[in-house]
């Protein structure tokens, strides 16, 4: 779905309001490739990528979808068989990475 220049300017105008002020929290099926054809103008989507992660965490989630998983037997067999797995395996809890040990706090002292 292409979103045309004219939205992506309107993107790129709410974007810019907030960089380095406020949080925001963006999902999309497209890399970051794709998004000059999303938006109809690669100017606008090169600055529009340059402020969203410049600060960004990026989470990129590859495999079969969760919300499908259920529903397997719906699927057609030759795209049952393209998926990993509609059952994946539990994940391993992340490991703690460590931190700075905890300074004591000084008692208070009257004066």
């Amino acid at each position: 779905m292409q979103i045309g220049s004219n939205g992506g300017n309107l993107f790129f105008q709410l974007v810019n309001a907030c960089y380095e002020r406020c949080a925001i929290i963006l999902t999309s099926n497209r890399s970051f490739g794709e998004w000059g054809d999303v938006f109809g103008d690669s100017v606008v989507a090169a600055a529009l990528l340059d402020r969203l992660l410049h600060h960004a965490i990026v989470v990129q989630i590859e495999g079969s979808s969760y919300r499908l998983r259920e529903h397997a037997d719906l699927l057609p067999e030759h795209l049952r068989n393209r998926t990993s797995s509609l059952n994946p395996a539990p994940a391993e809890p992340p490991r703690r990475r460590p931190g700075r040990p905890r300074r004591s706090s000084p008692d208070h002292v009257d004066g």
